[in-house]
């Protein structure tokens, strides 16, 4: 419509000038110099008022070109001045600055939405320009896994964290691949997988990685929940053959005391029953024992301790019989007034449980040594350390050892680290271990 009533009025002075030129040469062949020159006069006025409604229609439009150019959608342009076609002019850029602002808002609404989703799932998802390096999204989950701040370039993470770049962002994974990460002087088991998307010129690398840790972790903790009950099942199948056998032991005694010379007591076959009973009975009491300190374990009674105490007392409990051994221990502790929320009796049990593994570590060390440390780390997470200089621990076997009943020791249940283990996943702590073969072990108890 706009177009319309711009182009009529256009029209009408193309003919009024097409008008005045026609008259110009009718005047010029009679011979008629003031009608002539009067002519031209008005052909002059004409070109000018033709410019100047050309002119500022595109100084207009230039205008509103300008606008959606810069995205500048706050632009109003007056509807109510100027010529009437002007004003429709307007109203035209008007209403499709309005449309593009609606397209502009509801773009903009789905790119919130869509952060809110990614800043909800567990999923670490990271999108940057293969070609600049770009980020054009990344969640929080993908930061937390990283241990990264707010960053605007890949690069950033190749210089940060070069390991990580060169097996996530520089290899492809078009599938979903499980891979063991380095995250500082740790390792992350994750799930990764990458796909490219095209839009108009460039390419973009969308990334997305599962920490499948906390998963192993709520897996293991089904595991053992499942684990006891087989394990109560089987104690009580153990019980039966003994409950059968006392039975008929007595029941031999009780004949032989009321008839002696019908059923004479044969004293070799109480002996042997006797004998079988007391063996299993004593089998079945440290396997009782085993699983009862793994099943009572469902509730902590939390309190504020000074790490200083619960170093003092490990120290007490230990220091004579590492004096005897030769053992050099010590204790480090970075703020003597730390303090701990922790349920203090088991996590007294877990140190004494790493400094016992770190001891035998350390049997055939010529200067063996324990160092037992305290820190706060930059998150505020209290952090209790228990290192060794023994024989050290095969990459092979490191990730078994939380593992139930997993030991290499000849006399060893394989339950202290798995307790352990439990202990910390009710702390809402992890514990995680460094080692190199020759060099010792680094044992970290991480409260959040």
């Amino acid at each position: 419509m706009a177009y319309k009533k711009f182009t009529y009025p256009l029209i009408f002075r193309l003919c009024l000038i097409l008008l005045s030129v026609i008259l110009i040469v009718v005047f010029y062949q009679w011979g008629n110099k003031i009608y002539f020159f009067g002519s031209l006069i008005i052909i002059f006025i004409l070109l000018m008022n033709l410019y100047n409604f050309v002119n500022r229609r595109f100084t207009e439009i230039d205008d509103f070109l300008e606008s959606i150019k810069y995205r500048d959608f706050s632009r109003f342009f007056n509807e109510k001045s100027g010529d009437k076609n002007i004003q429709d002019l307007h109203k035209s850029f008007n209403d499709v600055i309005k449309t593009i602002k609606a397209i502009h808002s509801e773009k903009e609404i789905q790119h919130i939405y869509l952060r809110r989703i990614l800043e909800m799932v567990d999923t670490g998802i990271i999108a940057y320009n293969q070609n600049s390096g770009h980020v054009l999204l990344v969640n929080n989950a993908f930061k937390e896994t990283l241990d990264v701040p707010e960053f605007k370039n890949i690069s950033f993470l190749e210089k940060r964290k070069p390991a990580f770049y060169n097996q996530i962002c520089f290899q492809n994974h078009p599938e979903t691949a499980s891979l063991s990460i380095p995250v500082g002087k740790d390792k992350l088991n994750v799930l990764v997988s990458n796909s490219h998307i095209k839009i108009e010129e460039d390419i973009y690398k969308i990334i997305a990685i599962q920490n499948i840790d906390d998963t192993i972790d709520h897996t293991e903790s089904e595991a053992w929940k499942k684990l006891l009950s087989v394990m109560t099942h089987e104690i009580m199948n153990s019980i039966s053959p003994i409950s059968s056998l006392a039975e008929t032991l007595q029941n031999h005694v009780r004949e032989s005391i009321e008839n002696p010379r019908e059923n004479p007591l044969d004293i070799e076959d109480l002996h042997i029953g006797i004998e079988s009973i007391k063996k299993r009975s004593e089998g079945l009491m440290m396997f009782a024992k085993t699983y009862r300190s793994l099943n009572k374990i469902t509730q902590l009674n939390l309190n504020i301790v000074a790490v200083s105490d619960l170093f003092d007392n490990i120290r007490n409990l230990l220091l004579p019989s590492l004096d005897q051994k030769n053992i050099a221990l010590t204790f480090t502790l970075t703020d003597p007034k730390l303090t701990i929320d922790i349920d203090r009796h088991l996590i007294e049990q877990v140190l004494i449980n790493l400094i016992l593994n770190a001891i035998d570590a350390t049997e055939h060390i010529t200067q063996p040594q324990i160092k037992i440390s305290a820190l706060l780390n930059p998150k505020e997470r209290i952090i209790i350390q228990v290192e060794d200089n023994g024989a050290g621990i095969p990459d092979e076997i490191l990730n078994s050892l939380f593992v139930p009943f997993f030991t290499t020791k000849k006399n060893g249940s394989g339950i202290g680290l798995s307790l352990s283990k439990q202990i910390m996943l009710l702390h809402k702590g992890k514990i995680k271990i460094n080692s190199a073969v020759g060099k010792g072990t680094l044992v970290s108890l991480v409260f959040n």
